[in-house]
């Protein structure tokens, strides 16, 4: 009998080893938490610890001993003097397993009393079973540390002293604060708030103040509560709080901090509740940290209905924030920023940084405390007082401008959004206005009307707003452009920008970010200034006293400019663009990551929306014979052998003539039981399909406008969840809320995991079935978006291919490391796989990468066959762009369909690709490591869970797969395997070839009759949708070389062979229906698509 086992790999495993470099005392105190430790160190100088009336001692963060090489060096030169330690751990034993189970081995050993003590005011049994003291010790110490402040810590100190053998003589003073209250900082701790229209007089001492002083309260509501956590409080570290408090008060606002142990502690939330109801604030601020929501499912900071702002204190130093282009830790942006999210909080910002103060000789420890930057503080006040101008501007007076995209730079393309007819939803949106009592005028025919209205604005005027940038964005503004009159939007003195005024609505179309030619250099290019007139264009829409800024439909350009990834400062485009106007955002339900970058690059509320109704495709009547005869075969097989054997070769007979043996790569030598199975399927897969029964409209879905009328109301709009409704999420709905995503510690989750396991063992399968082995290596590619949607799907995917697991915390749903599984439990090789992640992925999971970097490294230390293990091989295994950067940047080469556009494609998925992860999380080129990993692969997988969603619905596809194909052929390397994963259906996932998927696509929705029709409602976009699905055919057809000619015919059948739909392109976007004619001439004149149709041959004549 062998014993078979998993080997288990933690995160604290590639944290770099460090020396706190602590002599040994007799008591030392270890926590996560500085306000923690500081309160120690005040207790033991208050104590008389100088002066020996407390035994010796030794402060040490336990982020300064992750690593295990760390633990063990500080057990043998610290905790080797010990008769005392106290730990205090937020978040359980799964946040210091390696540190716990030496600390108290050691303990035992040498019979140290040992508190283990837990960080969130509950008991934990399994932290009692690894102290040595008593239970009844381990109370009293964790209510005294729990109550926080210097003298409940000095009393903890000498409890610890007397269990540990040592004299302690009793403490005096006032142990404990009040677990919640209100906070002045100029009176300190106060016990009732009340509402003054004028400073009062001196409240005298401490013990009488009783009353919060309300200075420049304004009647009309202009509270607003700052929250925050009391251990700041009782560790003196209110920096951020008090500047916070000053800074509003300074702007005319009656403001007030209030401090509670936490959103879910029933002391805080009871205190909340009451407090809240009693002062009815316009507004609240808050510095705690992670969601709020409680059992209810509600936060308590949700009942007063005004908006909810949250601020980072990060653990980082200054220095370190203003070289980081991630703008937060990703500990610090998953408590921060992503939890508070769940609760549908508007980020504004970081406030403050850590900042160590002098090293206490006596401790060897200095205390880390939070510093408020005042610019930032100054940057949140401005955001929430736009807010705030917002809500107490009467609807009738509310100046609103009405934003539309004009990706992807083309006139027959303006308007786009995901899903959404952005040009009829801002149709709608006027009318809803109106209707609502605002002062606008419903107009309708954007479409035509847009592009050929223009309002001017002063280049005088745009150079006095300049002033207000910070010189350096000027700097870089003129060096990268050059002067503004040069700018292609600038005319006569004056920049003109295509936008028209419907009352006190303004509909404008957001100008280009950079040259029309240079796009592909541009967009998602965080490292690229934008130009003149799109500096010029948010500049004048502040100038016009509009109250908010409308961003209709995912996605624009605004919160992609140059900046840091979140957490933004002076000097980063979008912040300075925006300053403090309020941003409502318009958002499909089922894009998580780009309403992320919303969210936490622009303080946008992302309200979802809706992605269009699905509609059933059926069997395409070009192949109503197959499906006949494939139905007598069925029916022949086991009760007519004969006529069986005759139906084979009609059926494949039939198949080669519309196609479908093409599609799916049968050639004669297939056998009839492989080929009828596939083909079969492959109709089957067609009849099954569905697709967008058109476009979305803004306020057609539940909750949608009600939503949109709370946002510009200044109110508090109800968070919501992403996902696709059409994969189960029934969550998501009603849409109209403000969208939150997954914690990104928490992926890959259990049910995710299971899910990848099952994509995984669907991808070997149809591999052996293609090349009759298993992949010697796969390229897989991972969208930020879908991981979050999925939780990680993709992920799992990728790591139960290499024979890996995720390891969760017990008790939690966080991914701390990983599971190594061992060949007999896989029976069958690893796969060697490359992850190449986008830019999106990159920021928001930096662990994942760490996680599969480190697994491959593990993997190489393993004692396995080479052909069983390729990851003996060390290599970097994760690539991506460079930081700062996103999409593959290759729009240019998409439409130059030569061969040297195909190599330039192909040089830009490489380009956008080259940048190594390693284990530490950090990034550096390194294409030769790339090119290696490319040469040694066989197969490309690309996983979609959206039904609603296809790979001719957006360029995205065709530049991530069809520019690997490129980045191939460009290498000289031997054409892949291309595989499309559909996930669409969880449990039942399908893997399909690259051109099996695209024939599917187009035979069930882009040459299905009842699609175009349904574009047809929709006017200027629905031909704008009709052209785009062309555009996409054929990047795939010039960057893979494998699009026969047989679908593109079935396209110009269903479109431009359409007498109607012609009429229709011509009559409401002529510009896209141009667009199509000459599309359709390219690929012909390419050599991409040669039609064998006479008929087409004199359309098309006809036509030139």
């Amino acid at each position: 009998m062998h014993v078979v086992f998993r080997e288990s790999h933690g995160l604290e495993d590639n944290e770099t080893p460090f020396d706190p470099g602590q002599t040994p005392a007799d008591l030392v105190v270890l926590s996560f938490s500085d306000s923690d430790l500081g309160a120690f160190a005040a207790g033991w100088h208050r104590g008389g610890g100088p002066q020996g009336k407390l035994p010796t001692l030794r402060l040490c963060n336990l982020v300064a001993l992750r690593h295990p090489a760390s633990v063990d060096t500080y057990v043998e030169q610290t905790l080797s003097g010990a008769k005392g330690i106290l730990i205090r751990l937020i978040g359980g034993e799964n946040y210091w397993p390696y540190g716990i189970m030496q600390v108290q081995d050691f303990a035992r050993r040498n019979d140290i009393a040992l508190a283990i003590l837990p960080a969130d005011g509950r008991e934990d049994p399994a932290l009692d079973q690894h102290s040595t003291l008593p239970v009844s010790t381990l109370r009293r110490l964790s209510h005294l540390c729990d109550a926080g402040g210097a003298v409940a810590a000095q009393a903890a100190l000498a409890q610890l002293s007397l269990a540990a053998g040592f004299y302690a003589g009793p403490v005096t003073g006032a142990k404990t604060v009040p677990d919640c209250g209100f906070y002045d900082p100029d009176l300190g701790v106060v016990l009732k708030y009340a509402a003054n229209t004028s400073p009062g007089p001196d409240p005298g001492p401490l013990a009488a103040r009783d009353a919060v002083s309300g200075q420049a309260r304004d009647v009309a509501n202009k509270t607003i509560l700052v929250t925050f956590y009391r251990s700041y409080l009782t560790a003196a570290d209110t920096g951020a709080v008090d500047a916070l408090v000053t800074e509003l008060r300074g702007r005319g606002f009656a403001a007030v901090g209030v401090f509670v142990p936490s959103l879910k502690s029933e002391a805080g939330r009871a205190f909340l509740r009451e407090a809240l109801d009693e002062v009815a604030p316009c507004a609240i601020i808050n510095a705690t940290a992670f969601s709020g929501r409680g059992h209810d499912g509600t936060s308590p900071l949700d009942a007063p209905g005004c908006p909810v702002f949250q601020v980072a204190l990060s653990t980082a130093r200054e220095k370190e924030w203003a070289q980081s282009e991630r703008g937060l830790s990703p500990a610090d942006l998953a408590m921060h920023v992503v939890l508070p999210e769940v609760d549908g909080r508007i980020f504004a910002g970081v406030v403050s940084f850590k900042a160590p103060e002098k090293k206490d000789p006596y401790l060897q420890f200095a205390r880390f405390a939070h510093r408020a930057n005042a610019a930032r503080i100054k940057a949140v006040v401005d955001r929430v007082s736009g807010w705030h101008r917002l809500a107490r501007t009467p609807a009738t007076a509310r100046k609103l401008a009405l934003v539309l995209s004009t990706y992807p730079g083309r006139a027959d393309q303006i308007a786009h959004a995901v899903g959404l007819d952005a040009l009829a939803s801002c149709e709608d949106m006027l009318l809803s206005l109106a209707a609502a009592g605002y002062a606008v005028t419903p107009e309708i025919g954007f479409g035509k009307t847009l592009t050929q209205h223009s309002i001017p604005w002063p280049l005088e005027a745009y150079a006095r707003a300049l002033d207000s940038l910070p010189d350096d964005l000027k700097a870089d503004l003129e060096t990268a452009w050059g002067a503004p009159e040069d700018d292609p939007l600038a005319a006569d003195g004056a920049f003109h920008f295509s936008a028209q005024r419907c009352g006190n609505a303004l509909v404008a179309l957001q100008p280009e970010r950079g040259a029309i030619a240079a796009r592909d250099t541009d967009y998602h290019d965080l490292a690229r200034v934008p130009r003149h007139s799109y500096v010029a264009f948010y500049l004048w829409l502040r100038a016009q006293g509009n109250h908010a800024l409308v961003h209709i439909g995912a996605h624009g350009t605004l919160e992609w400019l140059p900046g840091k990834a979140v957490a933004l400062g002076d000097a980063c485009w979008p912040e300075v663009l925006t300053a403090d106007l309020p941003v409502i955002y318009p958002f499909i339900v089922n894009d998580p990551g780009e309403a992320a970058q919303a969210k936490r690059r622009i303080g946008a509320v992302t309200l979802g929306h809706l992605p269009p109704p699905m509609k059933e495709s059926a069997t395409p009547d070009g192949l109503l014979r197959l499906e006949r005869l494939l139905d007598e075969y069925s029916t022949a097989d086991g009760l007519d052998p004969a006529r069986r054997d005759r139906l084979i070769d009609t059926i494949r007979s039939e198949a080669q003539a519309s196609g479908v043996e093409n599609d799916l790569g049968l050639d004669e030598d297939a056998s009839a039981a492989e080929a009828i199975t596939r083909i079969d399927r492959f109709v089957c897969d067609i009849k099954e399909s569905q697709y967008g029964d058109g476009l979305h409209i803004y306020g057609t879905g539940a909750g949608e406008n009600e939503g949109l009328l709370a946002a510009l109301s200044g109110q508090r709009v109800a968070s919501g969840p992403s996902g696709s409704p059409y994969r189960g999420r029934t969550d998501v709905l009603p849409t109209g809320r403000n969208l939150f995503a997954v914690d990104p510690r928490s992926v890959p989750s259990r049910a995710a995991h299971a899910q990848g396991v099952k994509l995984a063992e669907e991808l070997i399968r149809r591999h052996l079935q293609e090349e009759g082995d298993y992949p010697k290596g796969l390229v897989v590619d991972l969208w930020g978006s879908a991981t979050m949607r999925t939780a990680g799907e993709e992920v799992a995917m990728a790591l139960h291919l290499a024979g890996l697991s995720p390891k969760w915390d017990d008790g939690s749903d966080r991914v701390s490391g990983f599971d190594i599984l061992p060949l007999t439990l896989l029976n069958r090789p690893r796969i060697d796989v490359t992850l190449r992640i986008s830019g999106l992925f990159r920021d928001v999971f930096p662990g994942l990468s760490q996680i599969f970097e480190a697994g491959a490294i593990s993997l190489s230390e393993r004692e396995e066959a080479a052909d069983m293990n390729p990851y003996r091989i060390r290599t970097p295994r994760v690539f991506g762009p460079k930081p700062g950067l996103y999409g593959m940047n290759m729009e240019a080469a998409l439409l130059d369909y030569s061969e040297q556009g195909r190599a330039a494609a192909g040089e830009a998925w490489l380009k956008a690709s080259e940048w190594a992860i390693d284990v530490k999380g950090e990034a550096r080129q390194d294409r030769k490591a790339l090119e290696n990993r490319l040469e040694r692969a066989d197969g490309f997988a690309h996983v979609q869970d959206l039904m609603e969603s296809d790979v001719l619905l957006a360029s995205d596809y065709a530049s991530h797969e069809g520019g690997f194909a490129a980045a191939m052929a460009h290498l000289g390397a031997a054409k892949p395997a291309m595989y499309h994963v559909d996930s669409t259906q969880v449990g039942a996932p399908r893997a399909r070839t690259m051109a099996e998927e695209i024939a599917r696509v187009v035979r069930a929705r882009a040459a299905n009759p009842d699609w175009a029709s349904g574009m047809m409602r929709h006017a200027f976009r629905g031909a704008a949708e009709i052209a785009a699905t062309l555009d996409n055919l054929a990047a795939f057809a010039h960057l893979t070389r494998d699009v026969p000619a047989h679908l593109f015919d079935l396209y110009y059948d269903a479109t431009l062979g359409r007498d109607d739909l012609v009429a229709f392109m011509d009559r409401e976007n002529p510009a896209a229906l141009a667009e199509m004619r000459a599309r359709f001439v390219a690929l012909r004149d390419a050599g991409l698509w040669i039609t064998r149709r006479n008929s087409i041959n004199a359309q098309m004549e006809t036509a030139e």
